[in-house]
C-alpha cells in the first residue's frame, strides 16, 4: 500500500511460536508474493527500534506497554486468531481502510511525496 513511503514493522508483548496459519493464507489470498510471507516471523517487543514517528497497537485485547513516539493510536482490531477465514479477510479489510486514513493524515500523497506540515501530531 506504501511501498517506498514507510517501513512496516510488527511485534508483540508475547509472540507466538508462529505466524498464525489463518493470517499468512489471507496474506496470499491478497497478492502478498510467497517469497515475502516465507520471512514473516512472530516478533518481541525488544526487537524494534527505541523510538518510531507513528505507533499504531492493534488491540486486540493484549497489553500495550509504553513505546517512545510521536505519535500514537490504538486501531482496537479484532483478533482474528482460530477463527473463520471471513473474519482474517474482515481484519484484513479493517487494516486496509485504516491504512488509507493513515497515509492521508501522514501527508503522503499518491505519488509518495510527503507534505511536510499535513501530518497530525497529536500524541
Amino acid at each position: 500500500m506504501m511501498p517506498g513511503e514507510a517501513t512496516f514493522l510488527s511485534a508483540g508483548t508475547d509472540p507466538a511460536s508462529h505466524v498464525d496459519a489463518g493470517a499468512l493464507e489471507e496474506l496470499s489470498r491478497r497478492g502478498i508474493p510467497p517469497e515475502i510471507i516465507v520471512t514473516l516471523r512472530p516478533k518481541y517487543l525488544s526487537e524494534l527500534p527505541t523510538r518510531v514517528d507513528w505507533l499504531v497497537t492493534m488491540g486486540c485485547g493484549v497489553a500495550c506497554p509504553m513505546l517512545p513516539c510521536a505519535h500514537r493510536e490504538d486501531w482496537g482490531l479484532k483478533d482474528p486468531t482460530g477463527g473463520p477465514k471471513e473474519h482474517y479477510a474482515a481484519c484484513a479489510e479493517d487494516i486496509l481502510l485504516r491504512l488509507v486514513d493513515l497515509r492521508v493524515r501522514m501527508g503522503i500523497d499518491k505519488t509518495g511525496h510527503v507534505h511536510k506540515g499535513d501530518t497530525d501530531e497529536r500524541d
